[in-house]
Order: structure tokens, then sequence, then C-alpha cells
């Protein structure tokens, strides 16, 4: 029973370590939160709210103050429906360059004067990691380019952005074909114990570490392909012509909902302000 069990766990964890399970909840994070709050609000408004709250906090040490902003992001983050495994990554992130020091401090005769710098360092790490996760999980390529155009930011500057993120299938659909043609080449270990699964697992690893090169080579390849197609579009003129700056920035309104949740912002940070008065 107890061996069944093991396997069991053993093949869960491995299901979710696959190439199609990743690259599902990247595409997801990226691209499948069209529906949501958070994606349905103003990229100018949202860009203005992550300038805040993802600058702020890295000049303010007063423990309330933080600790509202953390709660201000962690709603944000709900309603943008972040995929799991980027949380995973979060966490674990935010743990490996803050949190381990919790635990030392404690462990080797800290107190609460330790404890209290540490914990403030990683309120602002959470902060404005859960920040950036909420706005870039929940702006498209299009809108994320639209809100740097119309803030002034240069046109090469906010198409690299938007390239950035449309490359992302084309990167994650390469690197799946590099691995397929490794497996069908290779001769991967037997899976069927606990230990043939971890080496089954170090074996993925190599492959993936093999496969970097051919996939950067690969998408460089792409890359000047695409390139050659925006210049015989025209690219470069309408980069710089006013009417069509006009056109694309149309589709920009303000609506009811981006004011609510910029007040809402607003008022929540400024009870945050007030708590870490009166505290």
């Amino acid at each position: 029973m107890e061996m069944k069990m093991k396997r069991k766990l053993s093949e869960s964890i491995l299901d979710k370590l696959s190439i199609d399970f990743l690259r599902s909840q990247v595409l997801k994070n990226a691209y499948g939160n069209d529906d949501t709050v958070i994606a349905k609000l103003d990229p100018r408004i949202l860009l203005v709210w992550y300038l805040f709250v993802g600058l702020v906090p890295w000049f303010v040490s007063n423990l309330y103050f933080l600790m509202g902003c953390f709660l201000l992001v962690i709603v944000t983050t709900w309603m943008a429906r972040v995929a799991g495994l980027v949380l995973l990554l979060f966490a674990v992130g935010v743990f490996s360059q803050t949190g381990y020091l919790l635990i030392v401090s404690l462990f080797f005769g800290g107190n609460m004067s330790t404890v209290v710098p540490l914990l403030i360092l990683t309120l602002k790490v959470a902060t404005c990691s859960l920040a950036s996760i909420t706005v870039f999980s929940g702006l498209d390529p299009d809108r994320l380019s639209n809100g740097l155009i119309w803030y002034g930011c240069p046109e090469r500057l906010s198409f690299s952005i938007s390239y950035a993120y449309r490359v992302l299938p084309m990167l994650m659909g390469e690197f799946q074909n590099i691995l397929l043609s490794y497996r069908l080449r290779g001769n991967p270990p037997q899976a069927d114990t606990l230990m043939g699964k971890i080496r089954y697992l170090c074996y993925q690893v190599k492959v993936i570490m093999h496969a970097f090169y051919p996939l950067m080579l690969n998408t460089a390849k792409r890359s000047r392909t695409t390139v050659e197609a925006l210049e015989i579009k025209g690219y470069r003129y309408a980069a710089v012509n006013k009417e069509v700056k006009k056109m694309k920035l149309s589709s920009l309104k303000i609506t009811y909902n981006d004011l609510l949740f910029l007040a809402l912002s607003v008022l929540w940070i400024a009870l945050s302000v007030l708590a870490a008065e009166l505290m």
C-alpha cells in the first residue's frame, strides 16, 4: 500500500513537471487572462498604479504601510487569476531571497529586533513582485504597447516589449519540438522505480540544457524573417507617422471601472498611511 502511494506521488510530480504543463501555464498567464477584471482596465491606469505600488514601498520602512500594500496586491493578484506555476515561482523566489533569513535568524538565537527588519525587506520584495505579476498578466502585448506609447515611450522600445510577448508562444513551440527530436534520438532511463524516476528527471534536465543552443539559433533565424516582414509592410514609417499613432491609440478609453479601481486603491493606500501614523 505504501509503495503504491509513493508511486502515485512520484507519477503526479512528473506529470506536473512535464513540458506541456509548463507551456500551458506560461501561455495561460500571458494570454489566458483576457476576461478578468484587471485585464479589462485601461493600460494607462494600470501602469500608473504599478509605478506607485512597485516603487514607493522601496522607500518606506513602516511595517503597517507595507502590510497594507501587500494586502492590496494580494487582492489584485487574485483578481488577475494568475497561473499557479507563476505563484509557485514567486513563493520560491521570495523565500530564496529573504524568507529563509527569518528562519535562520530565529534558529540562531534571534529575537523580534532582527525579525522585524527582515519582515520589512520580505514585504518590499513580495509587494513589488506581486504588483509586477498582476500588471503583466493582465495586459496583452497590444494594450501594453499602446499604454507605453501614450506616455511617450519610444516606439521601438514599446514594440520590443510587445514583440517579446508575441515571441513567447513561438519560443515554447520551438523548445518543445527540439525536446521531441532529442527524445526520438535518445535512450531515456527506465522510470519504473523511484530511483528510476529520479534518473529520468535528471535525464530530462540534461536534455533541456542541451536544447538551449539550438533554441537560440532557431529563434534568431525566425526573428530575422519577422524583421524583414515588418520592413516590407512599412514598420519604420508607421512608427513615426502621427496619424498612424493617433489611430493606434484611439482604442484607449478610461471607463467607470478604471476610476473605481483607482479610487479604491487610493483609499486603501490612504488608510494604510493613516494606520502607519497612528501606530
